[in-house]
């Protein structure tokens, strides 16, 4: 089989792989479309629901990300709205059984789909998001409403992808009694916003930092994402929430993002210097401590159809 075929069925696989398309997928009956919702205090005030540690499908509904709320003496601060206008609206009535204080904010950290695809839900209140993230959503929201439809099935029914409306830059936001520092950062994707808790110490670093998690690549620039790393290493915080995986108190979770995007770049790098055709990069074996993390192989697979091309064309710019 001649490399160029090899090349093209494992785009193939991939784009499969990407919407769900040749997969079988365990149905879900719609009688039983309950995301199970369970609020974890991590601090005062300070709620977070944690996501699985897996791919969207038609038994978790997307249901892989962590979204979080802090009650504030005001009203309800949200930080992201999750993946379907079915957990949104699952999510406000989690947060009815910890408070009666309406939800008056919501926060995007970022412009991927589990992220921001609740935000129907929360047209009565202010949705806000970095000026890159709201150019994303825009842009690509349509599609991924579309793919993440495809992957989950009716859990996603009656999900449209709204974007943030109120724009936000790096600074600090005192909404009730808590006084948030918005920072802007990016390398996951264009536009990363990390918010922190000044009262609490909670750290809310949405997909900058993953947590046993494999992390995804898909709008990635490693360089500015390694930069971000280093951002969150200075930042003081007491507990952190990363966008997967369980939060920590420690950096544990930034260094194990840090150490798998090193070793991404270096492997890539490596591969492309060799020449080597994307199939072949597809085969690499994955050291031990990332082989074991969840979706480490999906992921992998997928950094190798978003970067591979990137590095390929850096290593033929410095043999000229």
């Amino acid at each position: 089989m001649s490399a160029a075929l090899l090349r093209n069925l494992a785009g193939s696989a991939f784009l499969a792989l990407f919407l769900g398309v040749g997969f079988y997928v365990p149905q879900v009956r719609a009688g039983s479309l309950d995301y199970q919702l369970a609020p974890r205090l991590v601090a005062e005030d300070t709620w977070v629901l944690i996501g699985k540690r897996e791919d969207f499908s038609r038994s978790n509904g997307g249901n892989i990300v962590n979204t979080a709320f802090v009650v504030t003496t005001d009203g309800v601060v949200v930080i992201d709205s999750g993946p379907s206008r079915l957990y949104a609206e699952q999510m406000r009535s989690a947060i009815a059984r910890i408070t009666p204080k309406p939800v008056i904010r919501v926060f995007n950290t970022h412009h991927h789909p589990d992220h921001f695809l609740g935000n129907q839900v929360f047209a009565d209140v202010s949705t806000t998001a970095l000026a890159e993230t709201i150019a994303g959503q825009r842009r690509e929201g349509g599609a991924f409403a579309d793919n993440v439809y495809r992957l989950s099935g009716d859990w996603i029914k009656g999900t449209e992808p709204v974007a943030a409306r109120d724009p936000v830059g790096p600074g600090t936001l005192l909404i009730g009694d808590h006084r948030f520092e918005l920072i802007a950062l990016s390398g996951h994707t264009e536009g990363d916003l990390v918010i922190r808790d000044l009262g609490t110490g909670v750290l809310f670093a949405g997909d900058l930092v993953f947590h046993n998690r494999a992390p995804t690549t898909p709008h990635a620039s490693i360089s500015q994402w390694l930069a971000a790393l280093d951002r969150l290493d200075a930042i003081t915080y007491r507990t952190m929430v990363p966008g997967h995986g369980e939060p920590v108190s420690d950096g544990r979770a930034v260094e194990q993002t840090r150490r798998y995007l090193r070793w991404i770049e270096s492997a890539l790098l490596q591969a492309a210097e060799r020449g080597e055709e994307m199939s072949e990069v597809l085969g690499l074996e994955l050291p031990k401590e990332f082989a074991e993390i969840p979706l480490a192989r999906e992921e992998f697979a997928r950094s190798v159809a978003h970067l591979y091309r990137g590095y390929e064309a850096t290593t033929l710019r410095h043999r000229r």
